[in-house]
């Protein structure tokens, strides 16, 4: 065989693009899937596939029709019997940053309502927790709460937070300007916590911070305290004002709180 027969297997620079675009294409779906039922199914069907091509080769001539039959019309059930998955997929597309990206937003607005929602809980010594997602998706904790859409305003926050409401006992998750969903269950972090004073909600902002560049803020329902975690560090004692420049300053550009070596740091 020449070289000339071979050049033609050697992938050109658009053929490098196309590879890169649909691996990322498969990526995503994949990263979209995960820790839902639809990646069950989707493991299921490359199951049934692989079984109906060993069929095929095998030359099993009942199992290649029946297998024929269900891959014809299996599509039509899917669409009936996924309905309520595939509504909730179109509307968690929605919600993807690169669009998010396209409705011009206010960081600073974004900033003092939070911190003024911060301020209020605080001087009523009202628990709350609040996480802000950073660049790691926090799409797959939606589904342990009540999804919603609804802009970030101070209102709502200390609505959501009253106590004996429905949605007080749970995290909110806010993406870009929107609050997506209230009473959401956060991971518990995983490593000892020397201060036995921590509760629930400090742990699990912990937790939430230590597997994501998400920012948390924390009010303690017992000191009216404001805590800051991000990147597994827990800054405690703050204002509601420093959440404010906080905010403001990430939203700006990004601001990392200083790492320390221990998990939190003293009020």
């Amino acid at each position: 065989m020449s070289f000339d027969q071979l050049r033609y297997l050697i992938p050109g620079l658009w053929d490098l693009v196309e590879i890169l675009i649909v691996a990322y294409v498969i990526y995503r779906l994949l990263v979209f899937l995960a820790g839902t039922r639809a990646l069950q199914i989707l493991i299921g069907l490359v199951i049934l596939g692989a079984i109906y091509f060993g069929a095929i080769l095998l030359r099993f001539n009942m199992i290649t029709t029946l297998f024929g039959f269900v891959f014809a019309y299996g599509a039509f059930a899917a669409v009936v019997v996924f309905q309520p998955e595939l509504r909730q997929a179109f509307a968690r597309l929605g919600r993807v940053r690169f669009l998010r990206a396209l409705a011009p937003t206010s960081g600073r607005e974004v900033a003092d309502e939070i911190a003024d929602a911060i301020d209020r809980l605080a001087r009523s010594g009202t628990g709350a927790i609040i996480a802000l997602e950073g660049e790691v998706s926090l799409n797959h904790f939606l589904e342990t709460g009540t999804e919603m859409q609804a802009a970030v305003s101070a209102n709502l926050l200390t609505t959501i937070f009253t106590p004996y409401s429905p949605l007080h006992d749970g995290a909110v998750i806010i993406q870009g300007s929107q609050i997506v969903a209230a009473g959401v269950v956060l991971p518990l972090t995983q490593f000892p916590v020397s201060d036995k004073t921590l509760g629930t909600r400090h742990r699990a902002a912990l937790g939430l911070s230590e597997e994501s560049d998400a920012m948390v803020i924390v009010v303690s329902e017992e000191s009216s305290t404001i805590t800051l975690a991000q990147h597994g560090v827990l800054k405690r004692g703050i204002t509601a004002d420093q959440v404010r420049e906080t905010l403001a300053r990430r939203n700006a550009g990004g601001l990392a709180l200083t790492a320390k070596t221990n998990k939190a740091s003293p009020a």
